[in-house]
Parts: structure tokens; sequence; C-alpha cells
């Protein structure tokens, strides 16, 4: 089996070394991509297209490879054989292309390599000449057909396109340079990581974990479809960044009217740090602007203030439907929809427009070691690793709808467990905020049983299962069944 694979068309106008690199660049990553893949591709590469060849019994798997590469615009499956005559081409590919015109108009396009006596437009009189006498057909209309016949010729070998499809588009992946994306797991984050691989960056992945070993196994999750679908070409890494310090201070100390911006440009601080560390050359957001309170063009400013690398947002100008809809086409819609929702900073009254002045007040309230502190605790894989290490994450937790003599722990925030106090007669509750309950279950009575609580019982089963992780099973979770658990 044979593909003929066209260049994205941008690549077109770059100078010849560059468009060279990138040629060079795309046989390397669909021949590495295959291999990821247990599929065997041979690349040939040539100044406007590159020819690919599999067995036959690979084709379906060639397709949908080559349909996710990154710099691929389209291809087409084809059919070679040798020629002397129009003859020759017309008996090897009358019983591919004839039967497609019955009862349609039709046209037949001729591309030509090499020398030859005649040209292509002589070549597509004759050959389609010869299709409209020997198949019926509504004639020949070279301006609106309504089927096309393609046949491509290349020095005495002809090619007969039996079918197109789809690339992905784009630049190979390599040549544009490194970011890391931060990935959250919801329909933003995973679109925006798609569109930067999508324009041949090699993206690494970078997770900052704010509710527990639930959460980080999702990301890792979809992390590696991410990877494993457009961008296996390359080896990257997964990155995860254990953020419960920086949330825990910015909740008991830092204005509520500027916790989001100030939690965004603690992420860009140490995002920065480790573009540094692993020579990445810009961090990638999905933010876009005025869909929430943080994301107005005054607070991206102070977002982007604190970032010693270039800050790319390829959703900036999307709408949110359509980021959706994206999201679903190419394959991550199904994590963010099962993705726990969670915000654990959250602002009563957030300010749209604060002065720069002011969310430097508060953010100074922070440890000033706070960067330094994250750093040390970042743990990294690389992304071929990811699929034993989720399996290693994941833990059964157990979810109750009434408490049978367990102590219930209390994970929500500060401020939402003094506006709704949990009061249960005969039940002991302990308040323990979810940034602190890895670090602080450790001095809990081991004999007892605790049943974590919050609103909507995400943050507790995160909390719950990143405790079981951790080799605690005297846990499980507690989701009354009436909404006003007082």
């Amino acid at each position: 089996m044979k593909f003929i694979v066209r260049l994205f068309p941008e690549i077109s106008i770059k100078s010849r070394p560059v468009r060279n690199r990138m040629i060079v660049q795309l046989q390397q990553n669909i021949i590495n991509s295959a291999l990821h893949h247990n599929l065997t591709l041979h690349v040939f590469s040539q100044w406007d297209k590159q020819l690919v060849r599999c067995a036959d019994e690979d084709r379906v798997r060639a397709i949908t490879e080559l349909s996710r590469i990154p710099g691929i615009h389209s291809f087409q499956a084809v059919t070679e054989f040798p020629f002397a005559t129009f003859e020759d081409i017309f008996a090897a590919c009358r019983d591919i292309l004839g039967p497609r015109i019955a009862g349609k108009t039709f046209a037949l396009r001729v591309r030509r390599r090499g020398k030859h006596e005649f040209t292509s437009q002589q070549a597509e009189r004759i050959l389609g000449g010869m299709f409209k006498a020997n198949y019926p057909n509504n004639g020949v209309n070279l301006s609106h057909p309504e089927v096309t016949l393609n046949i491509e010729i290349d020095q005495n070998t002809a090619f007969v396109i039996e079918e197109n499809f789809k690339g992905l588009g784009g630049f190979p992946i390599g040549p544009q340079g490194e970011v890391m994306s931060l990935l959250s797991g919801g329909f933003d984050s995973g679109v925006s990581t798609y569109e930067a691989i999508r324009r041949g960056l090699r993206v690494h992945y970078l997770f900052f974990n704010m509710g527990g070993t639930a959460h980080e196994l999702g990301v890792k999750q979809e992390a590696y479809f991410l990877w494993d679908r457009y961008a296996s070409s390359h080896r990257v890494k997964f990155t995860t960044v254990p953020f419960e310090q920086v949330v825990g201070q910015i909740l008991e100390r830092v204005h509520h009217g500027v916790r989001g911006v100030i939690l965004k440009r603690m992420m860009v601080k140490v995002g920065s740090a480790l573009c540094r560390k692993y020579g990445a050359d810009a961090l990638v957001t999905g933010e876009s602007v005025a869909q929430v309170s943080s994301q107005t063009l005054i607070n991206l400013g102070h977002i982007d203030a604190v970032s010693e690398v270039l800050v790319l947002r390829p959703l900036s100008l999307c709408d949110k439907q359509d980021i959706i809809d994206e999201a679903a086409r190419i394959g991550t819609a199904g994590f963010a929809e099962t993705m726990p929702e969670y915000c654990g900073v959250i602002s009563d009254h957030p300010n749209v427009c604060p002065q720069r002045s002011f969310v430097e007040e508060e953010e100074a309230k922070l440890d000033a070691d706070i960067v330094d502190k994250t750093l040390a605790l970042v743990r990294t894989v690389d992304i071929r690793d990811i699929p034993q290490d989720t399996a290693r994450l994941a833990e059964e937790v157990e979810i109750v709808s009434e408490l049978h003599g367990e102590v219930v722990l209390d994970v929500r925030s500060p401020d939402d467990a003094a506006k709704h106090p949990l009061v249960l007669e005969g039940y002991t509750v302990i308040c323990m905020p979810f940034y602190r309950t890895a670090s602080d279950f450790a001095t809990l009575d081991k004999m007892k049983t605790y049943a974590l609580y919050c609103d909507q019982g995400v943050m507790s089963l995160m909390q719950a299962r990143q405790l079981k992780g951790m080799g605690y099973h005297n846990v499980k979770v507690w989701r009354p069944q009436s909404k006003d658990a007082n």
C-alpha cells in the first residue's frame, strides 16, 4: 500500500534551508509515530510531498496514524504501476475509477513529474476521453464536476488516487521549539495544548496539583492521550507541582478580591522557573479573554508581568462553545466532562481591574521563599511511563450516604466552613482544609475511621484517594443525600 503525503501549505513559503529541515523532520516524525504504535511505515521525501509505504494489511492503521501527525495537509491512498502508453494507464486504473462516473459529470486531473512527450493537459484529454467512451456518464464538466478522477505520473510510473484524506495541518513537531503547557483537565487547557502541538511545538505537560491524587490521575490520563494521539514522535515530560502550600497561604492571607490573579501569578512564576530548568521557550495556557474574572485584559497583564518567558494563549479570542466543540472533535471532551470540577481559590467578589500595586502588596503576604519551596517538591516523569504511573495512583474509595460512628473530616476551605458550619449531633467534626489534609492527617488517631466531607463531594473524594495512595485505609467519603448537611 502506498500513500502520497502533501505538506502543509505554509511550509512552501519557507526558505529552502528551512523547508528542507521541515521535510526531513516530518519524515522522521512519521517513522517515530508509527514505531510507537507498532506500525512499520517506509517514508521517502521529495520536495513537494512524502511517499509512504506500508503492508496492505496495515492500510487502516496507517490512515489513522497519518491523519494525526502535525505537518500533513492531506494524503491520498494510491495504486502505482509502470506504463509505456496511455492505454497502459487506462487498463490499470479503469476498474478503480470507471465505476465512480456512472450517471455523473466528471473531470480527470493529471499531476505530472519528470520529462514526457506529452503535457498534463494532453494526458487529461486523452485519458478523460477513454473514460467517457467506456463508462456511462453525464459528460465532462471541467468547472464543476460531480466527480473528479485523479492520476499522478512520475517518470514511467503512474499513480491512481484511490481515496483522499484530510491531515492535521500545522507544522512538523520539532523545529518550532519547546514549551510547557499548563494542563488542568478542563476543556480549555486540553484544546490549547492540542493547538500548540498542531503548530509544531514540542509540548511538555505541567500540572499544578491542588486537589490530590484523583485530580492528578485524570490529568495524567488526558496528557498521555494527547501525546499518544498527536505527538508521540517526540519524548516529553509530565511535571507535577504540589500546590497545596501556595493555595493555603493564598486562602489564609490574601484579600479575596485578588486571590485568583495571585494564584495564576504564582503558577506562572513556578512555570517560568521550570521552563528555564528544562530548556523550554514559553508557557502555554488555556486562558480566553474575559472568560472569568482573572482573564480580563488588566488581570492578564498582571499575570504576565511575573513571567520570565513568553506566555502563549492559543484560545485568547475563542468563544467557550467553540472550545467545547473543538474538545469533542479532538477527543478530550470526555476527560473534561468527567474531570472533577474544582477551584480551590474562589473569590466572592473578584476584582476585575485591580491596581498592580495592590496585587503586589497582597502577594507580598506570602512567604518570600514559597516559590523555592514549591520547586523543591516538583515531580517529573517521562510521558511514556504514565500508564504504569496512573495504575499505581488509582485507589478505590468507599462512598457512603449515612454515618455510622465515623469522625467527620470537613475538608472545605476555611471561608466555606465558616459561612456554613457543619454541625452534626452525636458526631465529631474536625475542620481540616483540603490543602492541609495530606500533611496533617498523620496527627489524627489512626484507630478511628474518618469520613471526608465537602459541599459537592468532589474535593472530599480527591483527598480520600490521595490518603489511600499514601497508605491510609481508614478513610471514606460522606455524601449525604440531602443537600443541606446541617
